[in-house]
């Protein structure tokens, strides 16, 4: 299963939004970056996927998953 992590300015891209893709639970090589958050958002909603909201236990750096 396919899924895209959004965070908010990592550490190893302080100037951007990151969303790294999973498969499962293990991370790929794949990102996309972008200078704001709406773009990421509107680029898998376009491609139908689903946003969850970061749980409270999740790093505080995650924005939001979309599956």
């Amino acid at each position: 299963m396919q899924s895209w992590t959004i965070y908010d300015h990592p550490l190893d891209f302080p100037d951007c939004f990151v969303a790294r893709c999973f498969i499962w639970d293990k991370p790929t090589a794949e990102i996309i970056t972008a200078p704001e958050l709406e773009p990421l958002r509107a680029h898998f909603a376009s491609l139908g996927f689903t946003c969850l909201e970061r749980n409270a236990a999740d790093d505080p750096k995650i924005v939001e998953v979309w599956l």
